[in-house]
């Protein structure tokens, strides 16, 4: 499982984006204004708010889905359970 950190930097990367690049892009499409300083601290200190993600996500062309997991079936349960 990802935290919030390793999922934007693995989408920078995918993008071919640096976190300054991404700060001054954002910046210049009138995203609310950020700091790089400030960006990589919400990062490391893992305070990033769930708004910010969400137009992170936006800009890089992005969304965010929240999906019901499934409920294994009784049967296919012990199986895995070896029973």
């Amino acid at each position: 499982m990802y935290n919030v950190k390793d999922l934007i930097r693995f989408l920078l990367l995918k993008n071919g984006l640096s976190m300054r690049k991404l700060v001054q892009r954002m910046n210049d499409a009138g995203y609310d204004e950020m700091t790089i300083g400030g960006f990589s601290k919400m990062l490391k200190t893992e305070s990033i708010k769930f708004t910010k993600v969400q137009e992170i996500l936006d800009f890089l062309g992005y969304e965010l889905k929240v999906v019901r997991k499934t409920k294994p079936e009784p049967e296919r349960e012990l199986e895995l359970l070896n029973i």
